[in-house]
């Protein structure tokens, strides 16, 4: 298991995207972070966090991860459930993939009404709204000074 094979798992999971947030992460998303989406999994990209993998473990999940030896609680994510994987030998591929699945399945079912909304509608007219809204945060960022800086903070 390497990152390239994670991000073919995400990516084939419905509605995914990515980003690349703070310096080294690869994060994937259930619907795009404009209208609404929430993350379900990160990777690291240059090997210099503490683990390879962090995902959303769900509440029943979380403390039965956690009995693996290499899989410790998210940092910063713990308290929503988080896990992380220290190294990608800490679970077999298939289970990492039906881990990323649940994931995946737990994120969406906790989607905003209008998030799911969005979700649904057919590819052009999901993408032109995600579009458009990616302009109208960007516009607002321009005009409002103080909002820029707190969301550049969220993005680093």
């Amino acid at each position: 298991m390497d990152n390239e094979r994670i991000r073919e798992i995400c990516l084939g999971l419905p509605h995914v995207a990515e980003t690349l947030n703070w310096g080294h992460r690869l994060v994937y998303w259930v619907g795009d972070r404009a209208i609404g989406g929430k993350m379900f999994a990160m990777t690291d990209v240059d090997g210099t966090g503490q683990d390879v993998l962090a995902f959303h473990a769900g509440a029943e999940r979380y403390h039965e991860l956690l009995e693996n030896e290499g899989i410790f609680p998210a940092p910063h994510l713990a308290r929503a459930y988080w896990v992380a994987l220290e190294r990608w030998d800490v679970l077999r591929p298939r289970e990492i993939e039906e881990e990323l699945q649940r994931a995946h399945a737990l994120i969406h079912a906790k989607l905003p009404k209008r998030t799911r909304a969005a979700l649904a509608l057919p590819e052009k007219e999901r993408a032109r709204m995600i579009r458009e809204r990616k302009k109208l945060l960007a516009e607002e960022e321009k005009r409002i000074p103080v909002k820029k800086s707190f969301r550049s903070l969220q993005r680093s």
